[in-house]
């Protein structure tokens, strides 16, 4: 088994109060699973656009986790013919 570096590009956009991040992960395979994630200021808090960009970016890297474990078990069914909750990801 050879080493692998997997790489997540984060793309952040800033539209007023609201914050939406893409979380990319380009695979060997060049199939791409992306992970979105958005957070909004609330007009009584003061502005820190490094919060918003923490917090949407958190929930777009949570997005894509949540794809990648779908995406294991869904390749861990098609191989083993169990269903992946009796396998204990």
């Amino acid at each position: 088994m050879k080493d692998k570096t997997w790489n997540v590009t984060i793309a952040i956009h800033e539209d007023g109060d609201d914050t939406h991040v893409d979380a990319v992960l380009e695979l060997d395979n060049k199939l791409e699973v992306r992970g979105r994630g958005m957070s909004r200021r609330n007009p009584r808090d003061d502005s820190e656009p490094l919060i918003g960009d923490e917090l949407a970016a958190a929930r777009a890297l949570s997005d894509l986790a949540h794809q990648l474990l779908s995406r294991a078990a869904w390749d861990i069914e098609a191989k083993t013919h169990v269903p992946a909750k009796s396998l204990a990801l």
